[in-house]
């Protein structure tokens, strides 16, 4: 059998995967990212942390992830757990189920913390809408059975930045020989403003309607940024009504 030689840059990535508070990375955050390092399609070392946001968890995220506030409340800030993942995946190209998604949260963390990062990318969602026949589901626990994926487990970080991983590699497997060009990097094309923080005014608004309502703050309000604090205000005023 004759080896084929390995593409540089195709088969070297870090597949990774977050877990979030919401889909919107303007007023939610991250509570878990998880992410494997390849290397010639081999995992070498893994990273994965929870992600305290400072804030309960809806019932909804707790339901889909199994991530519970107990959890959380244990993890470190958002702002040291970035930073090690990107000393983690240093300058490899990252792979991902819809990966644009977790790369606009995780370029926002960096942003917040102060480092500029861009990154190309592989997208095995894009992989799967291209080369899966149409008429098969593409979601990522869909596509790993299709593959025969055996998947020990989903909506963690760690576990889907995995399968993304072995669903990358099945695909090459299949597909590869005369489509080698779908399996280059892209640019991951987002841009991203550092968050600013909750204005004075803000704060002291939340703080007015908080002691009105005769309600606790359900998060950190010094830790909230602008879009978070109007978010905040919007759903407080939409349960409890606006102070007189």
């Amino acid at each position: 059998m004759v080896k084929t030689q390995e593409k540089p840059g195709v088969n070297s990535y870090v597949a990774v995967d977050i877990e979030t508070t919401g889909l919107s990375r303007k007023t939610e955050t991250i509570i878990e990212i998880g992410a494997v390092l390849v290397a010639e399609g081999q995992i070498q070392k893994e990273f994965s942390s929870l992600v305290n946001p400072g804030r309960p968890l809806e019932e909804e995220t707790i339901s889909l992830t199994g991530i519970t506030n107990a959890m959380t409340a244990e993890a470190p800030d958002l702002e040291p757990v970035i930073k090690a993942f990107l000393e983690f995946s240093g300058e490899l190209p990252l792979l991902g189920h819809r990966i644009l998604f977790d790369y606009g949260f995780l370029k926002q963390a960096a942003a917040n913390a102060g480092v500029k990062w861009e990154r190309s990318g592989i997208d095995t969602l894009k992989l799967c809408r291209k080369l899966m026949p149409a008429d098969t589901k593409k979601n990522l626990t869909d596509a790993c059975r299709f593959f025969g994926i055996q998947r020990e487990g989903c909506h963690r970080a760690l576990w889907d930045a995995r399968d993304a991983h072995f669903l990358y590699q099945a695909l090459r497997r299949r597909f590869d020989l005369g489509k080698e060009k779908s399996f280059l990097p892209e640019p991951l094309i987002c841009r991203v403003k550092r968050d600013q923080p909750a204005s004075k005014r803000q704060k002291e608004r939340l703080q007015e309607l908080l002691k009105y309502h005769k309600i606790e703050a359900p998060v950190q309000l010094d830790s909230l940024t602008r879009s978070q604090a109007s978010r905040l205000t919007d759903q407080i005023i939409g349960t409890y009504g606006k102070n007189r």
